[in-house]
């Protein structure tokens, strides 16, 4: 029987994850903390990894979490996988494939997406009694699903990823009787009392429809990026944010998330050189924030271009305001680049939508078309937070139920 290595530090959620998943696995691991233990840590400098968790199998890394490429390694197919005995429900168990028998139903509410507002909605319209379906193509991809750390959601003390979150949210809607399919929604027809959302599969059919399909992420890599992502380039402080004690490190981003995360290397490193590629900070991040982390260097309108290095990371190439490139020398840099565009174009004219693509609404939530709503990154939020979403989802669930029974006003659900 194989047996793994797990390097981990105190407080990172995936390597908690990618434990749990060795069990399920049957792989017996021995766990070495770097936090507790600067042996460890300093095993990993030595090898040039500055980050966790790293697995090691036989004579294998697997830097990050990896667990498609841990379960190649390993011989693990999917089914095994599916049938380890988890703790609990996981994404891929709230998921089914369309099924025939669901082209012959008309659904009250069918909802695009079920990220934290497709998911929210579908437990208040499926606790209201109304028949739900969720179709999403990619539920571990959204922008809350790849977050590694949740710590001010309402309600939930403990820190958790988002994918954990948004889960449980899921679980919840499931446990009321909405069904979440896997699947990609290729075209719509909105028009009329009866919707008609094209899949690959078929026609599915409903009554409302509730558009939450978020916003594309930063998915194209910049040169270099995945070549020494552990090893010099990382995506999470609270993970990493020690490997860079008394050490210059970057940071790129132009959110409330690179700001954050900023000041909290701030307290690690010696210099943090903030790179922000445009004028201003994305949504309520107020740069005043740094103003008492002298070691932080904000550089506006700098955008990183490449990661550079041969053997081990080097630093990075980066563009200045007047076009100039230029190479900064670092032991680090964290990457919090966002996207801003919907993932709207699948709608074409179905909807109004503005030059960007964001689907125009109501207080509602109501699009121009009747017995259609759209939330989340889907329409232009105050900003982009996973409780605002949530929030939207229950408006938008609560007035499809006032549309689908032809009631004149909502009704909250308080008990």
């Amino acid at each position: 029987m194989k047996k793994a290595i797990v390097y981990s530090s105190t407080g990172c959620p995936y390597c908690e994850k990618i434990k749990r998943e060795l069990k399920e696995w049957g792989i017996e691991y021995e766990e070495r903390n770097v936090t507790e233990n600067p042996d460890y840590f300093n095993d990993l400098h030595e090898k040039g990894i500055f980050s966790t968790p790293v697995t090691f199998i036989d004579d294998q890394s697997f830097i990050g979490y990896r667990p498609n490429k841990m379960k190649e390694y390993l011989g693990i197919t999917e089914t095994e996988s599916n049938n380890a005995n988890q703790p609990e429900q996981e994404t891929s168990e709230i998921y089914s494939a369309v099924a025939p028998e669901m082209f012959e139903e008309v659904y009250d509410l069918a909802i695009i997406g079920s990220g934290p507002a497709g998911a929210s909605a579908a437990v208040y319209s499926s606790r209201g009694r109304m028949k739900t379906i969720v179709l999403d193509k990619a539920p571990g991809a959204g922008a809350l699903a790849i977050t590694h750390k949740i710590a001010n959601y309402p309600g939930v003390g403990e820190e958790l990823t988002g994918l954990e979150l948004v889960d449980r949210i899921r679980r919840q809607a499931v446990g009321f009787g909405a069904a979440f399919v896997r699947t990609n929604v290729l075209s719509t027809r909105l028009q009329g009392e009866i919707k008609e959302l094209e899949t690959p599969e078929g026609i599915i059919k409903a009554k409302a429809v509730f558009i939450a399909v978020g916003a594309r992420g930063n998915s194209k890599k910049i040169k270099g990026e995945e070549e020494f992502t552990g090893r010099g380039v990382s995506y999470c402080s609270t993970c990493d944010g020690a490997f860079f004690q008394g050490r210059v490190v970057g940071v790129s981003g132009d959110n409330e998330e690179a700001l954050t995360e900023a000041i909290s290397l701030a307290k690690f490193a010696k210099h943090v050189f903030f790179f922000i590629p445009t004028k201003k900070l994305h949504g309520e991040a107020d740069i005043n924030a740094v103003k008492d982390y002298p070691n932080i260097e904000v550089l506006w309108q700098h955008r990183v271009r490449e990661v550079v290095g041969t053997d081990k990371f080097e630093g990075v190439l980066v563009q200045n305001p007047e076009g100039e490139q230029v190479t900064y020398d670092l032991d680090g840099v964290f990457l919090y680049m966002s996207g801003n565009k919907p993932n709207t174009d699948f709608l074409a004219d179905q909807v109004k939508r503005d030059e960007e693509g964001y689907i125009e609404v109501d207080e509602f939530l109501a699009t121009n078309v009747e017995g259609v709503y759209a939330g989340g990154d889907a329409r232009r939020t105050p900003v982009k937070q996973a409780v605002v979403a949530a929030a939207d989802g229950a408006i938008a669930a609560m007035s499809a139920d006032a549309y689908v029974n032809k009631r004149k006003k909502l009704i909250p659900q308080y008990s």
